[in-house]
């Protein structure tokens, strides 16, 4: 297994991602490719004991930051670790590419360099969202702010697709998140991919409402790019504030502060069961190969986390899957909101 590990993606680059590529070579035997400013990354790696390790690193110059607009830095910084990389991925060099980097640009590249798999209008950013069960997919997330029924038809077969392969669940639950239960709520696109999904090869349960999300109730939500963009900031913005006025409120009263050292397993507890740590990063799906975007705020943990899971990908053959799973959706009739109504 040979990754490449975009070494300057993320908050804490380069640090965590060295740390994080010793530490997965060590334990799993991978290849890490290491790409980015060589007299950065050679400093950080001779701390290790490298031994019979197998971390090379291929020097690229410039950095995509987090400020850069992702089409124009693509094709302006055509020597950064980012493209440098992909690059590598291209070529048939590496199995994967992993990186903690700009979302925006990781997108950019990969269409520039890799494409899309053969038959995907259009490829879909994923997460790993925490329900009270476990975790569940959500796509897309940000890659396609306006879509057609056939783009969400697509998510939908991607979504289900890695969830079994990847994530070990037989028949995944695939719901369309929509602003009621019932198949003639939703904008005309809900009704439109509703009806579409009703014949496709997945396991689908229906429409979603938010409320749904964080229950439980299907293995993986299928949206628009604008819709699953919003759940996924409004999520981040309400965790961040449940979580500053629990402080507040603790720390109001002598008695909440007892109370709050009572309840510190709990919350500990809780805490890790909503580790994104433990998941790393999430397939960018539809372009043609294994490529793995996480968090800008990760630590050596959670890098080390997304290297696993792109080798799971390689592993079970993901992009085959995919490619293979839409030779059966062009015999899907498209039936309109209005035909259905």
């Amino acid at each position: 297994m040979k990754i490449v590990l975009d070494a300057m993606g993320g908050d804490f680059a380069p640090a965590v991602n060295v740390e994080a590529a010793v530490r997965t070579a060590r334990e799993f035997g991978y290849e890490i490719v290491m790409v980015g400013r060589q007299e950065v990354i050679r400093p950080l790696l001779v701390q290790y004991n490298t031994a019979n390790l197998t971390l090379p690193i291929v020097h690229a110059p410039e950095v995509i930051e987090m400020s850069d607009h992702p089409a124009t830095a693509v094709k302006t910084k055509k020597n950064s670790s980012m493209v440098v990389g992909m690059e590598i991925l291209k070529r048939g060099d590496a199995d994967a590419f992993v990186t903690m980097g700009n979302t925006g640009g990781a997108l950019a590249t990969a269409l520039f360099h890799l494409g899309r798999i053969p038959g995907i209008h259009r490829p879909a950013l994923s997460t790993l969202y925490p329900t009270t069960t476990g975790w569940c997919l959500i796509l897309d997330i940000g890659a396609n702010s306006d879509c057609k029924p056939e783009y969400l038809l697509q998510f939908a077969l991607m979504g289900s697709l890695y969830s079994e392969k990847v994530l070990g669940i037989a028949k995944p639950r695939v719901a369309l998140v929509s602003n009621g239960e019932e198949e003639t709520k939703g904008s005309v696109l809900v009704q439109e991919v509703h009806q579409l999904l009703k014949q496709a090869p997945i396991n689908f349960i229906g429409n979603a409402e938010g409320r749904h999300i964080p229950t439980g109730f299907a293995d993986v939500y299928v949206t628009d790019g604008f819709t699953g963009n919003v759940i996924i900031k409004l999520s981040e913005g309400m965790s961040s504030m449940v979580k500053q006025m629990l402080r507040e409120e603790v720390m109001r009263t002598a008695p909440g502060k007892v109370g709050g050292l009572l309840i510190q397993d709990a919350i500990r507890r809780m805490g890790k069961r909503t580790d994104y740590e433990e998941i790393g990063g999430a397939p960018l799906l539809g372009v043609d190969g294994v490529v793995i975007i996480g968090h800008g705020r990760s630590n050596a943990r959670a890098v080390r986390s997304a290297l696993r899971v792109a080798a799971n990908t390689v592993d079970k053959r993901v992009v085959d899957a995919i490619e293979q799973g839409l030779a059966r959706l062009p015999q899907i009739k498209k039936v309109s909101a209005i035909e259905s109504a």
